[in-house]
């Protein structure tokens, strides 16, 4: 099965995978280990902490391209769901994946393919693009996240707990990925 991508705008490392097997299984693998590195760095909130996964799930999806990303946030789910401590503060299991968090970790896969769709389709190499594109995909955690926080404790309170305190955060860390994108992704 060859999974070569032959667009001049797939994402870089789509690119650089191309059909090689070994390549794509390492990229899938480091990526995941990224997002679960970037859980440990944690502000801690009530019912959510705020982590720097949203900035390495949109990185993976600027970065990879949507295949790729969603083969590594479901490689990711997947560990920190079979125990691996991976998910925000060590976390795994699916206990925990059934709790407040449930619905951001569904976020962050529909995220990282849609940032990764675009990017697949160049909007990567423009830079007004390529900051909407994150920001909106930002914005995808929140749907199912909030959707799924306010199953536990009503929609108000899953607005102003599980959305508003991270607005700052949204907007920081999409403008930390654009900056990363663009300094990672110089064939513009």
């Amino acid at each position: 099965m060859s999974y070569t991508t032959s667009t001049p705008h797939a994402a870089p490392l789509a690119r650089l995978v191309g059909s090689s097997a070994l390549r794509r299984a390492a990229v899938v693998l480091l990526g995941s280990w990224l997002i679960a590195a970037s859980a440990w760095i944690e502000v801690p909130m009530y019912p959510v902490p705020m982590t720097m996964q949203t900035y390495a799930v949109l990185l993976v999806g600027a970065l990879c391209g949507w295949r790729l990303a969603s083969e590594t946030l479901v490689a990711y789910l997947a560990q920190g769901l079979a125990g691996l401590p991976l998910f925000a503060g060590g976390n795994a299991g699916l206990l925990y994946a059934m709790g407040p968090t449930g619905g951001y970790l569904v976020g962050f896969l529909l995220a990282a393919a849609f940032v990764g769709w675009l990017a697949d389709q160049g909007w990567n190499r423009h830079y007004g693009k390529l900051a909407v594109s994150l920001f909106v995909g930002h914005l995808i955690v929140f749907v199912p996240g909030v959707a799924w926080l306010a199953q536990l404790i009503g929609f108000e309170k899953a607005i102003a707990a599980g959305f508003v305190p991270f607005i700052l955060g949204t907007v920081l860390k999409s403008a930390l990925a654009y900056a990363s994108v663009v300094a990672l992704d110089r064939r513009r």
